[in-house]
């Protein structure tokens, strides 16, 4: 018997989309606060009201998140040092992106051995994205 993938243990594409709107949700709100750690990087996309881009920023983290967790999907973005060339993006920031991550999954139940799977999986990208 194979085992159950991350993405299935997620609740699949319904269930990483949740994952993903809360996180996007818990982003917008961390740049309207006076210590925020993410404004710098997201308050432009925040601030421009262009919905394609939120919409795009969040279909592929749907994919991205999708495919690393063993699912279906597949990411099509550009890589992770294309995607954030010129950004100067700093390890703080970083640190509290995945902060809005694991406070994402809490909020939708997803247990803590899973948020922990999902952390894993996607921690190799740091060194591909602080500092491009």
């Amino acid at each position: 018997m194979a085992a159950t993938s991350l993405y299935e243990r997620l609740g699949g594409l319904p269930g990483v989309s949740a994952v993903v709107d809360q996180f996007i949700t818990n982003v917008v709100a961390e740049t309207m606060t006076s210590n925020s750690k993410l404004k710098r990087t997201f308050n432009p996309l925040v601030q421009s009201g262009d919905s394609y881009r939120v919409a795009s920023l969040r279909n592929h983290l749907i994919d991205q998140i999708g495919e690393a967790a063993g699912g279906p999907l597949a990411y099509k973005g550009l890589s992770m040092p294309a995607a954030h060339r010129g950004m100067n993006i700093t390890e703080v920031e970083f640190n509290a992106l995945v902060a809005e991550l694991g406070k994402a999954m809490v909020s939708k139940g997803v247990p803590t051995a899973q948020q922990t799977e999902v952390v894993n999986i996607l921690a190799p990208l740091k060194s591909t994205i602080v500092g491009q």
